[in-house]
């Protein structure tokens, strides 16, 4: 017998492609649509609009299953994280941030990652595999089925004001993995985030950050336009071949042009440009300078992120002092530049921190221990 299908591998045209193939019109689609995503359902005899007998039919050949939680670890300022289990000993990581007027849902596109970002944890430790769409919405559904439960359990639980009741407000693919690695099911996962009939996002509230792949930033471009994100890091080619070694196949002038070329179809008039702050590294008024003559090439603005260690890392966080002297050098030419504040550092789910689980294919000579492992 086949094994079902796991309806959160379709978008929309997917999952209406996939109904008209069991005879169904598209209206059942988006019936069933409804109710995995707006409703968190995923017992087809709970969805009480759908005929009994095509309830009965997808109880046969589909499923809704997304990724199984393996821990779920909450931090002291409210930032939870959850390990979970994709299958032949990798777990990827997922955070939730809440703050006042948002909640924010950092996911994973990849189990592991090939670009070996310097200062990453998540690509210290290789790359097995990419994560399918399931498993990349399966985060978000997952999320909301959780947080919403905990809620029901906790009336003083609440979501901002601004969000509707809802309290992941905001979807950033900034776990771990390069998102525009894995493109096509990244897509999918995207275009579900935004469906009015699934979790109807805005795009401004939808952010894939990219460490410069620039074929793929155009195709997003094309297909689903969303918030972008750059990992800068650092403001010339010399030290960003260092720190993110993507920068040696697209250099900065490449990745500039594909900035600009991606506004003409952003949801917002600026790139993000993400800014790791690591002591004597990057760090230096120089480099600041640097950044502005970047700053009057493309609209941008820039988040200034304080290091967070991880074993056997080169590298240490710049001190607080040097950090507001660089972001002073940028305000001071007219550039929006905010440093991040650093959530859920005690339970390893800051920037750079998620670690996960990962049986490393790419054969590395050096790696360093998962901050996370699964319980045997």
């Amino acid at each position: 017998m086949d094994s079902p299908v796991n309806l959160l591998d379709f978008d929309g045209d997917g999952l209406v492609a996939w109904f008209a193939a069991q005879g169904e019109k598209p209206f059942r689609a988006r019936q069933v649509m409804r109710w995995v995503h707006r409703e968190g359902c995923d017992d087809f005899a709970a969805m009480t609009d759908v005929a009994k007998s095509l309830r009965a039919r997808l109880a046969d050949v589909a499923c809704v299953r997304p990724p199984v939680p393996l821990r779920d670890s909450l931090s002291a300022d409210g930032t939870r994280k959850w390990l979970l289990d994709v299958g032949q000993g990798n777990a990827v990581e997922t955070v939730f941030i809440p703050e006042t007027s948002r909640g924010t849902l950092c996911v994973s596109s990849q189990a592991g990652c090939a670009l070996d970002c310097a200062f990453c944890s998540t690509g210290k430790q290789g790359f097995n595999r990419n994560l399918t769409a399931a498993e990349i919405i399966g985060q978000l559904w997952l999320a909301n089925h959780l947080l919403g439960a905990a809620r029901a359990a906790d009336p003083a639980i609440e979501a901002g004001e601004k969000d509707n009741g809802r309290l992941i407000s905001n979807v950033v693919m900034m776990g771990m993995g390069e998102p525009l690695a894995n493109f096509d099911a990244v897509v999918t996962a995207l275009r579900l985030m935004l469906d009015d009939h699934a979790y109807g996002l805005s795009r401004r509230r939808v952010t894939v950050s990219t460490s410069g792949i620039v074929p793929a930033m155009d195709r997003l471009r094309e297909a689903c336009p969303v918030a972008l994100a750059v990992s800068l890091h650092a403001p010339n080619d010399s030290l960003r071949d260092r720190l993110v070694p993507i920068n040696q196949k697209y250099p900065l002038r490449e990745l500039l042009a594909a900035c600009n070329r991606y506004l003409t179809a952003a949801p917002r008039d600026f790139v993000t440009f993400e800014y790791i702050m690591l002591d004597g590294v990057n760090d230096q008024d120089q480099h600041a300078r640097e950044l502005i003559a970047i700053a009057r090439q493309v609209s941008c603005k820039f988040n200034l992120i304080p290091f967070n260690p991880f074993p056997r890392s080169e590298f240490r966080r710049s001190p607080a002092e040097r950090i507001r002297r660089f972001a002073g050098i940028l305000q001071d030419a007219g550039i929006v530049a905010t440093t991040r504040k650093t959530r859920g550092d005690d339970v390893d789910a800051a920037c750079g921190q998620l670690a996960g689980q990962v049986q490393d294919r790419t054969r590395r000579t050096v790696s360093i221990r998962p901050s996370s492992e699964v319980s045997s």
